[in-house]
């Protein structure tokens, strides 16, 4: 179950996080359209969250082997744990890389601050792996 909710939710986020930003990009295109390959900038980092379902999908596979209540335990909380902390970056990502590419559309000096903004939130999906990889290690 733990596996299953990391890729599920980790993927919910990446999946709404490109999405979003994907609007913004298409707005970002209809007003200057040589800004694309800069504004590209939160559809990359929300394919991130994605892998990191994978990453804690595989760390379970090989830590988790034997079957105990305890593991089974530890791996629901590892898979929660990430999975969930990328589904909220994954809608951070998606709200300020929307917002952010329509505002980068207009006018260049914002671009810094976005790419801020979304180091913050995917910070919190880069800690949710942190966690979970701790919880299967030490488990």
């Amino acid at each position: 179950m733990g596996i299953a909710a990391a890729m599920v939710f980790a993927n919910l986020g990446s999946a709404y996080g490109t999405a979003k930003s994907g609007v913004g990009i298409a707005s970002l295109a209809v007003i200057d359209s040589s800004r694309i390959f800069r504004g590209l900038m939160p559809v990359i980092m929300a394919g991130i969250l994605g892998i990191y379902g994978i990453i804690i999908s595989v760390v379970m596979h090989i830590f988790l082997v034997n079957g105990t209540y305890k593991q089974g335990y530890v791996g629901l909380a590892s898979g929660l744990t990430v999975g969930l902390s990328s589904l909220a970056s994954g809608l951070a990502i998606g709200v300020a890389g929307d917002a952010g590419v329509r505002a980068f559309a207009q006018t260049e000096s914002v671009f810094v601050g976005l790419v801020l903004i979304l180091i913050f939130a995917e910070a919190i999906a880069l800690y949710g792996l942190i966690v979970a990889i701790i919880l299967v290690t030490s488990g």
